[in-house]
């Protein structure tokens, strides 16, 4: 099999963590072609120990450490709203959002992590840490909680607090929803679809959208009414039972790359 059969599924995907990682298309387009330049005139090799994917991505970091790039771009790129993902990641120490990137956006294990960046699995477990922390302190927000179960909701909030939010809010149905929000606006939105009179989830965060620009994550033991095939359908949906860090990963990477987050309050 060819170098390129072998790289081609995974260049896409490369090619999108390049960007992420330098803050800016072009360049991070242009390091993957010096890495691909490189494997194809045997500066460079593919590690036969790793699969293709983990190893492309390793020659694409060998690439980067060897030119003595820097993850900072300069000030004057540095455009745009202060809230989009971009700059969100940008402050991020760099190797902490090298690990950060890899796990939760690119999908490797901190294993296959440590073997990109060329460390140990203590080391990465330490920087998605740090970078995880960065990521609460900067989008600690408001959120309303639509749930119309006590210990459930009681859980959630439990969850939230702890990674460092406010609740503004608790509503069993789609009335106590709108009451809440007309209240204490919300920068996130947890809500069930079956609520206590009957009301729906749905209905009630349609309400809510019409009002605020919000990120939602949907907590439903009915997650096949939400997937219809039907657009638009949610970006994040857990399904009861839920593990308490699924619902911490969703929350952090729902804020993380929403793009017109509610700022905290002073």
């Amino acid at each position: 099999m060819s170098l390129l059969t072998k790289l081609a599924p995974h260049l896409p995907y490369v090619r999108r963590y390049a960007r992420a990682l330098t803050g800016d298309q072009t360049a991070g387009d242009q390091y993957v072609r010096v890495a691909l330049e490189a494997l194809a005139s045997g500066d460079k090799s593919l590690d036969a120990d790793m699969s293709p994917r983990v190893a492309l991505y390793h020659v694409f970091h060998t690439i980067w450490c060897a030119t003595g790039a820097k993850l900072e771009p300069p000030p004057d790129d540095m455009t745009g709203s202060p809230d989009t993902a971009r700059l969100r990641l940008m402050r991020i120490a760099p190797r902490s959002r090298q690990a950060f990137l890899l796990t939760a956006v690119e999908g490797f294990t901190p294993s296959e992590t440590a073997q990109i960046l060329g460390t140990d699995f203590a080391e990465v477990e330490a920087l998605i840490n740090e970078a995880q922390r960065e990521i609460d302190a900067e989008l600690a927000t408001d959120v309303l909680i639509i749930e119309d179960e006590p210990v459930i909701a009681a859980d959630i909030e439990a969850l939230v607090r702890e990674l460092g939010h406010r609740v503004s809010g608790l509503a069993a149905t789609r009335a106590e929803a709108r009451a809440s929000v007309a209240k204490s606006p919300p920068g996130l939105v947890l809500a069930d679809i079956q609520l206590a009179d009957g009301s729906s989830g749905v209905d009630a965060v349609k309400d809510i959208l019409a009002q605020l620009d919000v990120p939602v994550i949907f907590i439903t033991a009915f997650p096949e009414r939400l997937l219809t095939g039907e657009r638009p359908e949610p970006t994040f949906l857990i399904t009861k039972p839920f593990q308490p860090e699924t619902v911490k990963a969703a929350i952090g990477q729902a804020l993380f790359f929403h793009p017109r987050r509610r700022e905290r309050a002073a």
